[in-house]
């Protein structure tokens, strides 16, 4: 699995690449700042050597304000096959539904504290490598939480809204189950009928569960 890490703090942007590298990445670059990380996917891309996602801090040179989810909201119009997860210090609502909105796949935003897990972000780094969400639990609530999306919600039972809020964090159902204490095969009913109050046909495939977060975060 080939991986771009951008990072303006060395010594993070060092310790992510041995992290993953330990584990059988390939981490194909390490840039400091926005313009270096779509230049550097670009030129892997130009070369048949695309990675598979792209880890970035949302604030970097020159203002350190967003130019880390500048970057990677370009980067998923440019390069939508490549997966992009980003950092962040805190919840930032603003660049998390930027981020999110219009993608159908391989997308994450996970709060730094998270990579002090290390379990958890390697199998988030696969997760949004493979095409799938990984959403911190704490943006998650914060923008399920959002009072201007009451109205989506609306059709939803408060267990449905649970397994929802944990889909977005990417948990897979024998994971909602033991979270929730039920079975699989009750997980399995309530996401389905959360794809039938949401709108999602057969057809919409395997990015359901995906879809399923991002039709809530659209609306």
């Amino acid at each position: 699995m080939r991986v771009v890490i951008a990072e303006d703090s060395v010594l993070l942007r060092e310790g992510l690449t041995r992290l993953l590298t330990d584990r059988g990445y390939e981490v194909a670059a390490g840039v400091g700042d926005g313009e270096a990380l779509v230049k550097a996917v670009g030129e892997l891309v130009a070369r048949g050597e695309a990675p598979d996602v792209v880890v970035a801090d949302v604030r970097m040179p020159p203002t350190h304000t967003d130019e880390g989810v500048r970057a990677a909201v370009r980067l998923r119009a440019e390069h939508p096959a490549v997966g992009v997860l980003v950092l962040s210090q805190y919840v930032e609502e603003q660049y998390a539904t930027e981020l999110l909105a219009g993608s159908s796949r391989g997308v994450g935003y996970l709060l730094k504290d998270r990579v002090a897990d290390v379990r958890e972000f390697v199998e988030a780094v696969a997760r949004v490598a493979a095409g799938g969400t990984a959403l911190d639990p704490e943006v998650v609530a914060q923008l399920l939480g959002r009072s201007r999306k009451q109205d989506v919600l609306a059709g939803l039972t408060p267990r449905e809204r649970e397994v929802l809020a944990l889909m977005a964090e990417g948990r897979t159902n024998s994971a909602i189950a033991g979270r929730l204490m039920i079975s699989p095969g009750a997980v399995e009913k309530h996401v389905s009928s959360i794809f039938v109050k949401l709108g999602l046909s057969q057809s919409d495939a395997d990015h359901r569960r995906v879809l399923a977060v991002l039709r809530y975060l659209d609306s």
